[in-house]
């Protein structure tokens, strides 16, 4: 399980990294961004779905199996 947040829809407000920053951090530029780690363990993918759920514009979204064979 991996993510990817849309920086055109981030407000940079840093929930994300709140939540679970194995996951996400902030870019020097202030947006959130999904490190590029494979989620294995069920605390970190229950904390990184929370992040993503709880983002207010929607701007993290699960990158699906077909997307990283692309």
């Amino acid at each position: 399980m991996k993510f990817k947040v849309n920086e055109d829809n981030c407000i940079c407000c840093g929930a994300c990294q709140a939540i679970c920053e194995d996951v996400f951090e902030i870019s020097d530029e202030g947006y959130a961004v999904a490190k590029d780690v494979e989620i294995k363990d069920e605390e970190t993918k229950e904390n990184a779905i929370s992040a993503m759920e709880g983002c207010p514009t929607s701007a993290i979204s699960e990158v699906k199996d077909e997307e990283k064979e692309a």
